[in-house]
């Protein structure tokens, strides 16, 4: 028996998938559901995005799932957790004629008459989808494409409103000539002598625990050629220059990453493809601003329409102008808020336009002004404008 195959039996048998669920061996099947259900919303990779420690735990949530949410597959489970425990592991077992201690591999496997039926070849093959010491006839495991990441600038008023855009990229995918094989055109695949057709290999590391890795022959793939595709080098994949259309939602802001599900790199082995993530830059307005789901304008005010008040015309983007009524008296830097002018949100309503008022003071003033400034000095002329200032 290979190390590869015996690392593989090991991995699984050393994996408490009851600790991983966070319940206790005799849990019911309702106690088990609900943990699962718990953990996997908590650790789903849509709720969270980059999160890689989140994401292995997903995978290790689904895997404990997948087979102690199986009555027959728990059952399987346990005999075999139970008989590596009673064993010393797996490495205790031996062929037919070694020596040394352990069990005799071919004495399990050939119970019930000389045959492996009922026997753990058909436990291990149950439990883990497709035979124990796979054979000639096992499927190459399916890939999900990888993730690809691109970024876009768009205007200021198509983050507002929302735009499809389109994005020229070039990404990882399978070699057109080989069709992601890595074997030259025309040649016959074999098991991988490594992995054995699992398309990982299992090392110890310290401490007695075994980290599972992809195959370094077969890059994952399960199968090998004696002659590698010229084209990719036995690699299996290539560069795909590709234009897709991506919908930029309304409301979108500098710096957002959007997740387009399905638009990244192709999978293997009739794998779903990637997603393409995309960080959209939005380019400054004339005018407005943004703050939130509200937008912004600074409107400038002379200082006779602040000091008497009056009726100022302003715009909206991409609407109709409104009309706000400034009081009288109205200090610098005053704000208005103009309801439902401002950036759509996802529930359907919108936020607000923020008008904040900017008087004016004259650079240059003719005859007739500066006298009417003058008079109105005089007038004033006594008030205490700055007398709290030596209080």
């Amino acid at each position: 028996m290979s190390d590869s195959k015996d690392g593989f039996r090991a991995d699984w048998a050393q994996k408490d998938f009851y600790s991983v669920l966070g319940v206790k061996k005799d849990a019911e099947a309702a106690e088990i559901k609900k943990a699962y259900r718990k953990l996997a919303r908590a650790n789903h990779p849509d709720s969270n995005p980059g999160d890689e420690k989140k994401h292995e735990t997903f995978k290790a949530v689904a895997e404990a799932y997948d087979v102690l949410g199986d009555a027959e597959k728990r059952k399987k489970y346990d005999e075999m957790r139970s008989l590596y425990a009673s064993g010393g592991g797996f490495g205790g077992f031996r062929g037919a004629g070694g020596g040394g201690g352990g069990f005799n591999l071919d004495d399990l496997l050939r119970q019930s008459g000389g045959d492996r039926s009922g026997g753990l070849g058909d436990m291990f093959g149950d439990l883990f989808g497709g035979g124990f010491g796979r054979g000639r006839g096992q499927q190459t495991r399916a890939r999900k494409g990888a993730d690809v990441e691109a970024t876009s600038t768009i205007g200021f008023e198509d983050a507002i409103n929302g735009v499809t855009i389109s994005l020229r990229l070039s990404s990882d995918a399978p070699c057109p000539d080989c069709s992601g094989t890595g074997g030259k055109p025309g040649t016959k695949p074999k098991i991988c002598p490594q992995c054995e057709g699992a398309g990982f290999v299992v090392s110890t590391a310290g401490g007695g625990f075994s980290l599972q890795e992809t195959c370094p022959s077969c890059g994952g793939r399960q199968l090998v050629y004696d002659e590698a595709c010229p084209t990719c080098r036995g690699t299996g994949r290539g560069l795909s220059s590709r234009t897709v259309q991506a919908r930029i939602p309304a409301g979108v802001k500098d710096g957002q990453k959007i997740r387009l599900r399905g638009k990244g790199a192709a999978g293997e082995n009739g794998g779903p493809p990637g997603d393409l993530y995309v960080t959209v830059k939005v380019t400054p307005h004339r005018v407005f601003g943004r703050k939130g789901d509200n937008l912004t304008i600074d409107v400038p005010v002379s200082f006779d329409e602040a000091a008497l008040g009056s009726d100022i015309k302003i715009p909206t983007l991409g609407g109709t102008p409104v009309t706000v009524k400034v009081p009288p008296g109205t200090p610098n830097g005053r704000t208005f808020r103009i309801r439902g002018k401002g950036v759509r949100k996802s529930d359907g309503t919108h936020g607000d336009l923020l008008a904040t008022v900017e008087v004016q003071v004259p650079a240059v003033l003719d005859a007739t002004t500066r006298a009417a400034v003058e008079a109105y000095r005089a007038a004033s002329a006594g008030r205490p404008l700055r007398e709290k200032l030596f209080e």
